[in-house]
């Protein structure tokens, strides 16, 4: 059974604008914009259903990354809402994010622009090598390198404690079932 996901292109534009805008540019590299969106998306979809953005994932060396990121940098820079700088970093080239006037914000609630907030501060907090192999989770680990990694595998991320009323449920609902008359 496949995912039906819906991509909201705009959304996706306008989270990436609104992380932008919350991390200094010097702190905000490729890795880390993909990763931010990355959790964003999961834990929104662990916690409602549904993704934040819908983008698609694809498993590549680093982590996962968002299939349209640079088209949909591109597309800001080209409405003059965002600017991409490269710098030289450590023999590496590091793509540098720096946001320009007011986000346009209307896809986004109050409570999405906290999360983006939050997974920003964790992520900022970390080298990109670090949030890398953090990235490389039961849901990254689902999917071979370059396939897209399904939502549904954001449920993987999230620590089970069955209970012993649990148990008991599964085993009485086993018994039932056990012992119900089946039509031959």
């Amino acid at each position: 059974m496949g995912q039906h996901i819906q991509f909201d292109r705009e959304k996706f534009k306008d989270a990436i604008w609104t992380v932008a805008s919350l991390c200094p540019p010097e702190e905000l590299g490729n890795v880390k914009l993909h990763k931010i969106l990355y959790f964003a998306d999961m834990l929104t979809f662990l916690d409602e259903g549904r993704p934040l953005t819908g983008v698609e994932y694809l498993k590549q060396k680093f982590g996962p990354t968002a299939r349209y990121l640079t088209a949909a940098v591109a597309e800001l820079a080209a409405e003059g809402l965002l600017s991409v700088e490269e710098t030289d970093y450590h023999g590496f080239l590091k793509k540098t994010y720096v946001p320009h006037g007011a986000p346009r914000i209307t896809r986004l609630s109050e409570a999405e622009i906290t999360l983006l907030r939050e997974v920003s501060e964790y992520v900022r907090g970390k080298s990109a090598k670090e949030i890398s192999e953090i990235s490389h989770n039961a849901a990254w680990e689902a999917a071979e390198l370059g396939e897209v990694i399904p939502y549904t595998t954001a449920l993987k991320l999230a620590p089970v404690e069955i209970k012993d009323s649990d148990r008991q449920w599964a085993k009485e609902t086993a018994l039932a079932y056990a012992n119900q008359d089946w039509p031959s």
